[in-house]
């Protein structure tokens, strides 16, 4: 498990409108880095709203939509486990791809929350769950808003 290393933001999200865009897929997990994503938002003092997407597939076209509609920043969730079919990476690849093309093309932040698993066990141990080692959501979060203030930052100063 990563997580060791990871950086101490300061988050302030006063003012901002973040959207939580999460899959369908795999409840339990996926419902655990909602959770950690509002709890980050809610202790950043950040509005944002929950849409959910049919998959992780789906996670690049509703952050687009999401963002060009006034969103300050997205927070992408999702959750694609290994199978013995190359799905797995065309799914991973495309929703990687497809939210890096968004934030650049957008020039807002999406938090990156997609979760690429061999098994259903480390989703467990990243979703922010009783009992789990990390909490992807809540860091997507963070990420998203803490670049938010970057930029802002980039930009005053241009």
């Amino acid at each position: 498990m990563s997580g060791a290393g990871s950086p101490t933001l300061d988050t302030d999200g006063s003012g901002l409108d973040v959207v939580i865009v999460a899959g369908f897929w795999h409840d339990e997990i996926t419902d655990g880095l909602i959770a950690g994503a509002v709890r980050a938002l809610e202790a950043a003092g950040a509005s944002y709203r929950i849409v959910r997407a049919p998959g992780s597939f789906e996670l690049p076209v509703i952050a687009k939509a999401a963002l060009e509609a006034g969103a300050d920043a997205v927070v992408a969730l999702g959750v694609i486990i290994r199978g013995g079919t190359p799905h797995f990476e065309y799914v991973s690849s495309a929703a990687t791809d497809g939210l890096t093309r968004v934030a650049l093309d957008t020039g807002k932040p999406v938090g990156f929350g997609v979760l690429t698993l061999e098994d259903e066990q480390q989703g467990l141990d990243r979703a922010g769950l009783p009992g789990s080692k990390e909490d992807k959501g809540a860091e997507a979060a963070d990420a998203a808003i803490a670049t938010v203030r970057a930029l802002q930052l980039l930009r005053a100063r241009a």
